[in-house]
């Protein structure tokens, strides 16, 4: 991986982050996959919504502080109709927001587990 791509990433992962913990984003967890060959991206950033409101937040201010603070759009984002599981695609970081509920039934931290995780506080 190129330096540039490898700081972009960095900095895409730490606004991602600033923004989840804006709106009380719970249990953040970042999943680097760079090592993995089957990984189609470098970096999953994980965390938990209480409600439907609190994901739908937590998406919007990820979008919003991405976008203010890096000058960076998602490429494609999914679940915004039913805010269980929204999926924001940024190409090389992919941002997981779940309801807690749904976050256990689909366990990607055990999907990924070959990946390096690390707990954010």
């Amino acid at each position: 991986m190129s330096a540039k791509k490898s700081n972009t990433s960095k900095k895409l992962v730490e606004a991602i982050i600033g923004s989840i913990q804006e709106k009380k984003g719970e249990n953040i967890t970042k999943i680097d996959l760079r090592k993995l060959h089957n990984a189609d991206t470098d970096y999953f950033i994980i965390c938990e919504g209480n409600s439907d409101t609190q994901v739908g937040a937590i998406a919007d201010e990820v979008e919003r502080g991405v976008r203010k603070k890096i000058k960076e759009k998602p490429w494609h984002i999914e679940g915004k109709e039913n805010l269980e599981w929204v999926l924001i695609d940024y190409f090389n970081v992919v941002v997981h927001i779940f309801k807690k509920q749904t976050r256990a039934f689909y366990g990607l931290e055990d999907l990924w587990a070959d990946g390096i995780i690390e707990n954010i506080e």
